[in-house]
């Protein structure tokens, strides 16, 4: 097998000059991009962020005193397929929502309130505008969240990402009293679940979805159709909820035994999660209305039921697992806080799993 023998390099004055930015990676571009990102994090600053935007490592000083034995709670994850309807539909400013809230819930089942959050954004080119919009919509949730955006990281990989396109993850950290800390051992059999509502894929089963919508139906985002009684992309990009603002009151009346924030694998791997050995869920069909997008995409797909109940969340974005005892009380928080709520089933003996009635 012949082998190609390498030229030797033609001397360094006659050689072309080459930059990074030649090679796709702008970093002047990149700067003022950041610039505008301080801004914008330093809106969701309280007086327990002790460093500037663009440090190696954000500082966060916990405020001890708050707490007797203060335990952090920490979770990381992404937007994952959703921001392929970002991209379609050239809409940047809600995926930063759909991030930072999901996050959010995943500390909140716990019991912890949010301190700081960290995200990201790799694109294989960094446009300015899409950028500062995206981190907009970061510091927005953030805000209304309680908790700081402290840093993060913005990386240009020309070659790895397509053009137009990129990659947002991000990571929470937050903070519970140890006795506090909701773990799921106090649940019961005879507990009942109440369900409270997404408000429609949230971040989850978008795979599935894009293939329903534009693959098998032929859809376009801009479509109206009367099954969902929205447009496609507007109701694939409904951002993912925060059940913060809810789940911090009940936890602060000591009022909930577990909670089950449904994401990816829905209900049926999401709520075993939090069941102590010896106890299951029974889940009543039909107790809760599911959303039209998904009674749509069912029937696009002929999709069987447990194959929807494992990828979708099916209009159930948190259950609540609540003792008969504290149950009067949380239903009566979540009326006075406009809250709708169902009561989707209870708690029976069994092997940690879910079953559907």
């Amino acid at each position: 097998m012949a082998t190609k023998t390498a030229t030797a390099p033609a001397p360094a004055a006659s050689r072309k000059t080459v930059t990074y930015a030649d090679a796709g990676v702008n970093i002047t571009s990149g700067d003022k991009a950041k610039q505008r990102i301080k801004y914008l994090a330093k809106k969701t600053f309280n007086r327990s962020v002790l460093s500037e935007i663009g440090g190696f490592g954000g500082l966060f000083s916990l405020d001890i005193k708050k707490y007797k034995d203060p335990v952090l709670v920490s979770s990381a994850d992404g937007v994952g397929t959703k921001l392929k309807l970002a991209f379609m539909m050239n809409v940047h400013n809600t995926v930063g929502g759909d991030l930072v809230n999901h996050c959010v819930n995943d500390i909140a089942v716990q019991g912890a309130t949010p301190l700081f959050f960290l995200d990201y954004l790799a694109s294989g080119r960094l446009d300015g505008s899409i950028t500062e919009t995206i981190v907009s919509g970061l510091a927005q949730a953030c805000k209304q969240n309680g908790c700081a955006l402290i840093g993060g990281e913005t990386a240009q990989m020309p070659g790895f990402y397509a053009d137009g396109e990129y990659d947002l993850a991000g990571f929470i950290v937050g903070v519970v009293d140890r006795d506090k800390v909701i773990t799921g051992e106090k649940v019961r059999v005879g507990d009942v679940l109440l369900g409270l509502p997404s408000t429609g894929l949230h971040t989850n089963g978008y795979s599935l979805a894009r293939k329903l919508f534009f693959d098998e139906a032929g859809y376009s985002p801009d479509d109206f159709v009367s099954e969902i009684k929205d447009k496609v992309g507007h109701a694939l990009l409904r951002t993912h909820k925060s059940y913060w603002p809810i789940v911090r009151r009940l936890v602060e009346a000591d009022l909930v035994s577990a909670m089950a924030h449904i994401t990816g694998g829905g209900i049926t791997d999401n709520l075993p999660r939090v069941l102590p050995k010896g106890t299951k869920a029974v889940v009543e069909i039909g107790s809760w209305p599911v959303l039209p997008i998904f009674k749509h995409l069912e029937a696009l797909g002929n999709v069987p039921q447990d194959e929807m109940l494992r990828t979708f969340n099916m209009g159930i974005g948190m259950i609540l697992v609540v003792s008969p005892d504290n149950l009067k009380r949380v239903t009566s928080i979540l009326d006075r806080m406009g809250e709708r709520y169902h009561n989707i089933g209870r708690i029976a003996k069994g092997d940690r799993k879910v079953s559907y009635a």
